[in-house]
């Protein structure tokens, strides 16, 4: 039994807990919903050309010339998702025909549910126009991250991971210039922070101690993006963010000891083009798509800052995701503007490389909202999506990436609500704005 546990102890961290069903809403432990709370109502829809007001920045900052005057948005958001892995054979240790681990003190359980009470998610927009031509702003929000902990801290899987935390705040300082009455260029200079906390049991028994992953960065990188308007009604937007190079330093804890550590995390580019049209006075429809470099995040050692060598490693080995969506709007009144769209996402995660802490999949997004012009400088939006995830399953039988000497298959079911308000905010006097070539597509 000692040779037993033995093995199970060996098991490397788990990369597992850096990803969740319990606070992801894309792909792997990327976050889209937090950006705002009008673009939630539309499932970001439109992003790239201007299509979800002011949030639109965090996409494409060329988009910031879309806004005369001088504007602020906040946005809050609550996300809670569901997924729960159930184990679909029996758990075994050394080989798919090694000894159950029940007989040798192992649990028999799932995870429970891996989404807790869910998270908050802030964002925040600022974009003034300083001449006809040139605006400047500011971004803030969480583009990773997310909260993870199974339910049965005690289950079949843990030794691939007992918990999760990653927290990211990317602040993004843009300019904007408009070229001509077709032609607006946006550049951001993105600065972020990222954390990771991740545990894995080191053993199979209940009282197995933890081995902890901690560690946190700060790191730089950029968007640039351009908006088209080829006709009047009509919008176009494409833009690319950079890959950042994520340098994570703290400690590796095991029962042994503290180790001070370091790993690069190379966080995947992307490249984003929206389409806004306007079909008449009161109806606006959008499109989006959005192709994220996943497969550029793969096995990542982690170094000892003492000796230079490996200790251990995240392995990862990720597909590409796209993301599609649609969306139309209606303006109501005056005041009252409706939303609704939908989106269909390619997950980087498949089932040969899924784990225990992400229950991701391709997925449906199913998205409603609206906005309510309360005086002519403030504006209220509120946004819900509900995301069906396909059915997900772990499978470490032996060809898993992050395979351990347990084998183990377990299959979930998750789902996800977010909802979003958001308050934007015009700082100057909007009878009279400074003088300034009007963008052809007008959000309302």
């Amino acid at each position: 039994m000692k040779r037993y546990l033995s093995l199970a102890v060996a098991a490397t961290v788990s990369t597992a807990a850096l990803l969740s069903a319990g606070a992801a809403s894309a792909s792997s432990f990327a976050i889209r919903s937090g950006q705002s709370a009008e673009g939630l109502g539309m499932a970001y829809a439109g992003a790239a050309s201007g299509g979800i007001g002011l949030g639109s920045m965090a996409w494409n900052p060329a988009t910031i010339t879309m806004f005369p005057g001088r504007n602020s948005q906040w946005n809050f958001t609550y996300l809670k998702a569901f997924g729960d892995y159930q184990p679909t054979s029996v758990t075994r240790l050394g080989s798919p025909v090694g000894p159950p681990t029940t007989a040798l003190g192992g649990s028999p359980l799932g995870t429970g549910d891996l989404g807790g009470d869910g998270a908050f998610i802030p964002a925040s927009y600022s974009a003034w126009q300083l001449s006809d031509r040139f605006w400047v702003g500011l971004t803030t929000g969480a583009p990773y991250g997310l909260r993870s902990k199974a339910e049965n801290t005690y289950h079949a899987g843990q030794v691939y991971g007992r918990s999760a935390k990653v927290r990211s705040i990317n602040v993004a300082p843009t300019i904007g210039y408009q070229v001509n009455d077709w032609l607006a260029i946006g550049a951001a200079f993105q600065i972020q922070y990222l954390k990771a906390n991740l545990k894995n049991a080191t053993g199979i028994g209940p009282a197995a101690p933890n081995q902890i992953l901690d560690g946190d960065t700060i790191d730089y990188g950029f968007r640039v993006g351009a908006t088209l308007t080829p006709m009047k009604g009509t919008s176009i937007g494409v833009a690319y963010r950079s890959s950042i190079r994520q340098t994570l330093e703290g400690t590796l804890r095991t029962p042994l000891g503290v180790l001070p550590i370091k790993a690069n995390l190379n966080l995947p580019d992307s490249v984003v083009v929206g389409l806004s049209q306007e079909i008449n006075d009161r109806w606006q429809a959008h499109l989006g798509v959005e192709w994220t470099n996943w497969s550029r995040f793969r096995r990542i050692p982690i170094v000892s800052e003492l000796t230079g060598a490996p200790v251990t490693s995240l392995n990862f080995v990720y597909d590409d995701s796209w993301y599609f969506s649609g969306g139309l709007e209606y303006k109501y009144s005056d005041a009252l503007t409706l939303r609704a769209g939908a989106a269909y996402e390619l997950s980087a995660v498949n089932d040969t490389n899924r784990t225990v802490f992400i229950s991701d999949n391709d997925r449906l997004w199913l998205s409603a909202g609206a906005s309510y012009q309360v005086t002519d400088k403030l504006k209220l939006d509120l946004g819900y999506t509900y995301i069906h995830v396909t059915k997900a399953s772990v499978n470490y039988t032996g060809a898993h990436p992050q395979q351990g000497p347990i084998f183990y298959q377990a299959e979930a079911k998750p789902y996800i609500h977010i909802v979003s308000a958001g308050l934007t905010y015009r700082w100057d006097d909007p009878a009279r704005p400074i003088p300034a070539q009007q963008p052809l597509v007008v959000k309302y």
